[in-house]
């Protein structure tokens, strides 16, 4: 019970600090959202090694790269999810600092159910009746605010496909949470390197020009980018997977308030009637998932 309930604060911790993320990007509008993201795909790795070397998994990771590039197929599946992950955090960084926190919530919500929608076309797993009605359920919110808005919600498509498919080609490659982002990081880090080379020549890059909060912040991100992955990482191990996906919708909840009451983004009735589709295909999604885990325990 103690360690579930160890579990349960780190799930809770890595889903809060995801759901105050807009706070945190806020600080950093004044930086172009690409070089935000050169900088925490720097810093995270920068950060993350340091820590796999403090706890003394040098080796382990070492051995994990052999083992990575002794297989191709594994290989190259993990370089395609460090580019996903990159392109998830450019949109996400993006639309926040350009006023879409509220479309970005829309996405979060969105991704249990494409991340399963996934698992349907590639890894042939089937759905009960239940689930398939909240697709449904689902598809008729996202279609209103098509109609309403006369325009497709990419950013919200955007950010829960990337994450989705991110998602189901981590599930192909079984390596640890830190040590995975020590590696998808070094995948990227090359490009990242390449263009903070390219902006100084330009003359537009911020880090060191600015001021040292903005210095402090984008060093920050590595911080920010590492540690609630690795309470999510410790959280996962000690509860139920029915429990973790509860847990998710804090993330997406706390965006919608920040979008909503602190930056003052709009969330008019059809926001309002959209989302609701969105919730109630979560609600019953959710139920379903735990009858079917129930079942399958006894």
């Amino acid at each position: 019970m103690q360690e579930e309930k160890k579990g349960i604060l780190s799930a809770l911790g890595a889903y809060i600090i995801w759901g105050v993320f807009p706070l945190y990007w806020k600080e950093l509008k004044h930086v172009s959202s690409e070089e935000i993201l050169a900088g925490r795909v720097v810093w995270s790795f920068v950060l993350t090694i340091l820590f796999v070397f403090i706890v003394k998994q040098g080796k382990v990771l070492t051995s994990d790269f052999k083992a990575l590039w002794q297989r191709p197929k594994s290989f190259w599946l993990l370089v395609c999810a460090a580019y996903l992950i990159s392109l998830n955090w450019f949109l996400y960084i993006w639309a926040v600092n350009n006023n879409h926190i509220v479309e970005s919530s829309l996405g979060y919500y969105m991704n249990p159910l494409v991340s399963v929608l996934l698992g349907i076309f590639f890894l042939k797993e089937t759905l009960t009746k239940a689930q398939v009605l909240s697709f449904i359920i689902a598809a008729i919110g996202v279609l209103i605010l098509v109609v309403s808005y006369g325009q497709i919600p990419w950013v919200s498509i955007g950010l829960a496909l990337t994450f989705g498919v991110y998602g189901l080609l981590k599930k192909k490659v079984l390596v640890d949470a830190t040590r995975g982002l020590v590696m998808e990081t070094f995948f990227i880090l090359p490009v990242a390197i390449a263009y903070y080379v390219y902006i100084y020549f330009q003359g537009n890059i911020s880090f060191l020009n600015i001021d040292m909060k903005t210095d402090l912040f984008i060093i920050g991100t590595g911080i920010v980018t590492a540690v609630p992955l690795i309470l999510f990482a410790t959280g996962a191990q000690k509860i139920p997977l029915y429990l973790i996906g509860f847990i998710q919708y804090i993330s997406p909840t706390i965006m919608l308030f920040l979008g909503v009451i602190v930056y003052g983004e709009t969330f008019n009735g059809i926001d309002l009637l959209s989302f609701s589709f969105i919730w109630a295909a979560l609600i019953l999604f959710s139920i379903s998932k735990i009858v079917e885990m129930r079942k399958a325990r006894y």
